[in-house]
């Protein structure tokens, strides 16, 4: 294929993607929709990805090349809605030497469906101001800036290689807008107030910083999540003196979390005896989504691990730690070890949710005062949990 044939079928392309995005509901908007009809991913997937194994067992992640395949191909690829991993633990794809096994992904190309999705939440409109944190590939910064203009949009990006990989690929798409390298979770004061933040790294509570760059009545998208692997959606409106507060949307949205606020790295932990009796709650339950963030909230500094009736907290800092198990007669065990009992915390959460319903993350909201941030269920005044600030 020639240069221009190249150009022609990335269009058809991507005039599909955007077609069963609408049909999909993903995309309702006519300033994202032209959007996306316009930016080229192709472009933003640089000149590799890596392609993972299928589960079950240790992921292996092989680097796929641009160059090795055929040009159709890669349009093709790169036209899925679908996640691409770009980096594994700091390493782009286009630097691996081969396949990488059980590697962490560490910067991606987020599946169009999602990226257009959260702008439309965002409520992102021509002439707004907007910071984007964790520019990754930089396409979601080349969809704002279709629809806001360059100048109002500015991005940051915590690793110095992807940052520089988004910055060569806006140059090449014919996109002026500012990408910074450094910490997104402090933001960019440098061209602050902004009218919108779209986060597209998770974070375990609101760094207040980034907040206070959010003028009065303006807007914080993202993705509250935790060591329980709970993840949540939430749009924040701002109060301008350092506070908001805001629901969590429909759906099921995760990203990768912020680099500073990842688990603590930690060697192989042995769980010791501990004190065991019959647990209250199904830890199945902990498969919801809804489910697994409300057990995250009332165990916010423990890692989660297991399946099913087979799971597992462990706390890093303290030693505690609790398991459960079937007891092989149609109920379950728990055994907790540590001045913190874990699971105690989880059936008391777990049972405030289901005696109300077990009802989506949409039912909860998030407010932040200057000393505090809590997430509540129903309203304000129900129910509610830190968030480990």
């Amino acid at each position: 294929m020639n240069a221009d044939a190249d150009a022609e079928a990335a269009a058809r392309l991507r005039h599909r993607l955007v077609e069963k995005l609408v049909k999909e509901g993903r995309v309702t908007r006519a300033d994202v929709r032209r959007a996306a009809e316009n930016v080229p991913r192709e472009v933003f997937l640089g000149e590799a990805v890596y392609r993972p194994s299928p589960p079950p067992g240790v992921t292996e992640w092989t680097p796929v090349r641009r160059d090795r395949m055929p040009a159709d191909a890669w349009l093709e690829l790169a036209y899925r809605d679908e996640t691409w991993v770009t980096q594994l633990d700091g390493v782009l794809a286009e630097d691996a030497g081969g396949t990488v096994t059980g590697g962490t992904p560490t910067s991606s190309s987020t599946l169009p469906g999602s990226v257009l999705w959260l702008i439309e939440q965002a409520g992102i409109e021509a002439g707004s101001r907007v910071l984007i944190v964790g520019a990754g590939t930089g396409y979601s910064t080349a969809v704002v800036s279709e629809i806001v203009g360059a100048a109002n949009t500015t991005a940051i990006e915590t690793d110095p290689d992807a940052a520089e990989r988004a910055r060569r690929a806006l140059t090449e798409a014919g996109y002026g807008a500012t990408v910074v390298t450094g910490d997104g979770l402090r933001g960019y004061p440098e061209a602050a107030p902004y009218d919108i933040v779209i986060a597209f790294c998770s974070m375990r509570y609101v760094p207040y910083g980034l907040l206070r760059q959010v003028r009065a009545g303006g807007a914080l998208l993202l993705t509250l999540a935790g060591w329980g692997f709970g993840h949540g959606l939430v749009r924040l409106t701002a109060d301008g003196e350092g506070g908001a507060s805001g629901r969590f949307l429909p759906g099921h949205t995760s990203f990768m979390m912020a680099r500073t606020h990842e688990r603590p790295a930690h060697g192989p932990v042995e769980l010791l005896p501990g004190v065991r009796r019959p647990s209250v709650i199904d830890p199945a339950v902990l498969d919801d989504w809804t489910a697994r963030f409300v057990a995250q909230l009332a165990a916010p500094s423990a890692e989660r691990t297991g399946l099913g009736t087979e799971q597992i907290l462990l706390d890093v800092a303290t030693g505690s730690h609790a398991r459960t198990r079937s007891d092989g007669e149609g109920g379950w065990t728990v055994t907790q070890r540590g001045p913190l009992r874990l699971w105690d915390a989880v059936e008391e959460a777990v049972d405030i949710w289901q005696r109300r319903g077990a009802p989506h993350l949409s039912a909860f909201g998030v407010t932040v005062t200057s000393d505090a941030q809590r997430v509540w269920l129903g309203d304000r005044s129900g129910p509610g949990w830190p968030l480990p600030v």
